[in-house]
This record gives C-alpha cells, structure tokens and sequence, in this order.
C-alpha cells in the first residue's frame, strides 16, 4: 500500500457530501426508520426542562412527595419525553422540512425514569404532494420510543412538510442548515 504524504493528499481534496437528510421523493409509505442514537434521560434534563415550562406536578421534582406514589420515584416530565424522541428523528424525518404541521395521538405508554436510555423509530404512515405549495410535500410519519428494556413508552404521529429535492439544490459547500459561502468552497481546493 502507498504511502498518502500531505503534498499527495493536497492533489486529491475535495468537498463530499455528507448526510443531508431526506426529501420528500425518498419517504415511501411502510419504510421504518431506526433513528441513530439513544439518549439516556438525566435527572438535569428533568429538572431544567420542567422548570422552563413551569410544570408545577411534584411528580417530577419532589423527591418525598414522588417516593409516596405508586411509583416510588419521580418520573420524567411526558413533555421532556416527547421534545427527546421528536428531536431524535428529525436526522431521519424533517432535517429538510420547512414545518410541522401537527402532533397527533400521542400517548405515553409507560412511564420514563431517570436513567432510562430512550431510543426512537418512524415509520411513514402516509405522503401527498402539498396543495398550496408545490416545493414541499407532506409526509405522515408515526413515532415510537422505546426504553433499554425494550418497552415502549411513547408513541405519536408527527407531520412534517418537507421540501423536494429539486428545490433544494443541496450541495457538499452548503449543506442543509449552512448558509452560503461559509466553511471550505470549491474554488478553495482549485
């Protein structure tokens, strides 16, 4: 095998495209998406987004209180949950979507405690092309998320409008989220 020195490497640059998410032409109806990654739920994600959103139920953050429910703990805020799982899939679901229009039947299944590694799939429900708006389609997808165990605590239906691809003109120089001109430019490795 053949040595690469830097002066090699210099002549072989180039920018390549990395993942950049999927477009409303790559959802088929019944494909499963198993979104990379689990998160394990600290008490900090807890604490910090129910005091944000002011959910005052001591559930889920007064520890004597919570030891004397049927739980024996406190539990993780359903909301805190629901952004976790939502934010997990938008790799997979909507890193190219330009809305979301809804979140629907969602339901806890089981109750999420600190320490529990979450993990997250989507499967595409349903897709149409959009009526008002000819760049976008949109694409019904059901959400589901499991603990370590394997048991399933969350499940809902999410419905992002993603943009087609050919209105997206995606690059390798400006990728989904750059703005252009920023980072390393073609005429850069010239």
């Amino acid at each position: 095998m053949a040595e690469q020195t830097a002066e090699s490497a210099d002549a072989d640059r180039q920018l390549v495209s990395g993942w950049q998410g999927r477009y409303f032409e790559d959802f088929e109806v019944g494909d499963i998406y198993k979104h990379p990654f689990g998160k394990t739920v600290t008490e900090t994600d807890n604490v910090w987004i129910t005091n944000v959103s002011m959910n005052l139920n001591p559930m889920h953050f007064n520890e004597q209180y919570a030891e004397q429910t049927e739980f024996g703990e406190r539990l993780v805020d359903g909301p805190v949950v629901i952004s976790l799982v939502v934010g997990m899939s938008v790799i997979d679901i909507s890193m190219n979507a330009t809305a979301n229009l809804g979140y629907d039947s969602i339901r806890h299944h089981a109750p999420v405690y600190h320490g529990d590694t979450i993990y997250a799939e989507s499967e595409v429900i349903s897709k149409r092309e959009s009526e008002s708006r000819d760049h976008v389609g949109i694409v019904e997808t059901e959400l589901r998320a499991y603990n370590q165990d394997g048991e399933l605590v969350l499940t809902l239906e999410r419905t992002p409008m993603v943009m087609k691809r050919e209105h997206a003109e995606p690059t390798a120089a400006t990728p989904p989220g750059w703005t252009e001109g920023i980072g390393t430019q073609p005429e850069d490795l010239e």
